[in-house]
């Protein structure tokens, strides 16, 4: 190879190697934000009135917004980049984003959404998702993903979502923070992209519930009146069924909170799914519509169903001709959507509307004005990143057999963080009837400080409970090594002594057996190794010194042996066997 060709594979590695760094340094400097925004600006409050009239309820508030709402003179990118760039900038600001600025906030930005805010993951191949910070390997959940991570990061106070299935309350769960979605029609919509006209909701999330409470307020236009105590919180036991962690790390924590807060007597506990099955008719005649002499679901699971076919309806009659012409680059999930044969009829689709008006009439009567229902958010812990569990029919059958309650019946719900469970976040979640976000919001507020007391108690009475069981477990494999160490079965008591340091690695005695055990098969550096973990943990295990002699003697370390043999002697100066060998050794060394 000549020489200036060597210099030019040279100049090009260097060249490539230079990318790979300012890669991984702009990936870096992306993240620092979690990946949370697409577009960062202000949009500043007005001055404060001067005194003596009360600031403005949300001064020194940050925010930010989902990438659904229009900010003037900015393109509202619907988490899609052929989205942003087929469409022009926005000609004025949605009104709730006006309305919360006007408020006293200061919004710093718009942030992802999954792709045209249909999924409920979090994952957009588009912006490489948003990291989760409650748990960076898991999904944060969607749609309104980025607006949930920028709020748990602490990047901002509050942050408006969009809730059509699930939007504000499933990324509020995964990356355990406060969301609510508020009584379907109770704000406007104009200057949001819709994506189920239908189910479409404004929502938003923060860490604290006087936030929480006072962006309802400021949104909602509520008067400043005195809170009202329900009378009424109906657990509601078959949806806690599908829930795929332990009932006591949440309907357990709401139950304690509540009778301390409200007293035993407002507690009860209901079947939804039989509920329904009476006050929504409409339920069975979709059912019948149902192709291929399907199974009849469940009411509950049936109300799922419904929802999920009105919102691809709806999403394919609004956005479709779109994506027919424009043939945007979108995500299998998007795409599957628009393919799938959903038999439109007018009938079916007149169906869905009965069930929407018959849901909220049943749970506007069950509730009343001081009532609340209580449900988990989700059934299951936040999917790992990557993950075709999201996609399959059985996580899609629990998860929107939950949220549909809220999405088809218009009712107000907030998730509640309630601690972690197995390293990820977990909730619980409250429905108010129809209209009831101020008594929703209120009520969330009174219970928030001892549901987290309660389930960081829950959290370590679970992690007791598996200690003891390790630890138990831990002794029984112990013994079963002592048994086979005196049937001389060596090999096989160190199987056992090594399950037993797997379940407690901090217990001398495991790892003094297994040494005995290797000495009797002459593995010497093992000994030596497991009794200098031994004495590491308790300095005063006589046994392990007196291993550790017999180990290092038979590895010719004599000195550090007669070391070992006179330290036993000195934590048991009866010892006979550390008094021979000591005097052995020094014997042999006179």
């Amino acid at each position: 190879m000549s020489s200036s060709a060597a210099n030019l594979f040279v100049l090009l590695g260097l060249g490539l190697a230079g990318i790979f760094i300012m890669t991984r340094k702009l990936k870096k400097a992306i993240r620092e934000d979690f990946g949370a925004f697409v577009d960062r600006f202000q949009l500043l409050p007005p001055p404060q009135p001067a005194p003596p009239k009360a600031p403005h309820p949300l001064t020194a508030l940050t925010f930010a917004v989902s990438d659904v709402f229009d900010i003037d003179g900015h393109v509202t990118g619907f988490g899609n980049l052929d989205w942003a760039r087929t469409h022009e900038a926005a000609a004025r600001t949605s009104p709730v984003v006006s309305t919360v600025v006007e408020g006293g906030a200061t919004c710093i930005g718009k942030t992802v959404v999954d792709e045209m805010a249909v999924s409920i993951s979090g994952e957009n191949k588009h912006y490489d998702g948003p990291t989760n910070p409650a748990a960076n390997a898991r999904m944060p959940g969607g749609s309104s993903s980025g607006s949930a991570v920028a709020v748990a990061a602490g990047l901002v106070d509050f942050s408006l979502g969009l809730d059509t299935i699930g939007g504000v309350r499933v990324p509020a769960s995964f990356c355990g923070v406060l969301g609510i979605r508020t009584s379907y029609g109770s704000l406007s919509n104009l200057g949001m992209i819709s994506v189920s006209p239908s189910l479409d909701t404004v929502g938003w999330f923060a860490k604290d519930p006087n936030v929480l409470r006072r962006v309802g307020h400021v949104l909602l236009q509520l008067p400043n009146v005195d809170a009202r105590a329900p009378r009424n919180i109906i657990i509601a036991d078959d949806c806690f069924e599908l829930l795929k962690i332990p009932t006591s790390r949440v309907s357990q924590v709401v139950i304690k909170s509540t009778e301390k807060i409200f007293g035993k007597q407002v507690l009860k506990h209901a079947n939804v799914g039989d509920y329904l099955d009476s006050k929504v008719p409409s339920l069975n005649q979709f059912n019948k519509t149902n192709r291929n002499g399907e199974l009849k679901a469940s009411s509950i699971k049936s109300l799922a169903n419904a929802m999920l076919f009105l919102h691809r309806h709806e999403f394919k009659t609004n956005h479709g001709e779109w994506i027919n012409s424009s043939s945007p680059v979108m995500d299998s999930v998007v795409t599957a959507l628009l393919h799938e044969d959903l038999e439109p009829t007018d009938a079916k689709i007149g169906i869905c509307q009965s069930i929407r008006s018959e849901m909220r009439s049943a749970l506007n009567t069950v509730l009343k004005d001081d009532g609340i229902l209580v449900i988990p958010t989700v059934a299951d812990l936040p999917p790992k990143l990557g993950s075709k569990e999201v996609l399959s029919v059985e996580y899609q059958s629990r998860n929107f057999t939950l949220l549909a309650i809220a999405s088809m019946s218009g009712c107000c719900q907030v998730s509640v963080p309630l601690g972690y469970y197995d390293k990820c976040p977990i909730s619980v979640s409250f429905i108010a009837r129809h209209g009831g976000d101020r008594f929703l919001l209120d009520t969330v507020n009174a219970l928030y400080s001892s549901l987290q007391e309660e389930a960081d108690v829950a959290s370590k009475s679970n992690l007791t409970k598996n200690v003891i069981s390790q630890d138990e477990s831990a002794e029984a494999a112990k013994e079963k090594g002592n048994a086979a160490f005196k049937d001389k079965q060596y090999q096989k008591a160190i199987s056992f002594y090594t399950e037993a340091i797997k379940l407690n690695g901090k217990n001398a005695t495991y790892y003094g057996n297994r040494a005995a055990a290797y000495l009797e098969l002459g593995s010497y550096l093992q000994a030596e190794a497991d009794c200098n973990m031994a004495i590491t943990l308790d300095k005063k295990n006589v046994k392990a010194y007196l291993r550790r002699g017999t180990a290092r003697e038979m590895l010719g370390y004599y000195k550090d042996a007669i070391e070992d043999f006179k330290m036993a002697l000195v934590l048991e100066p009866t010892n006979k066997r550390a008094s021979l060998s000591a005097e052995r050794l020094r014997k042999l060394f006179q």
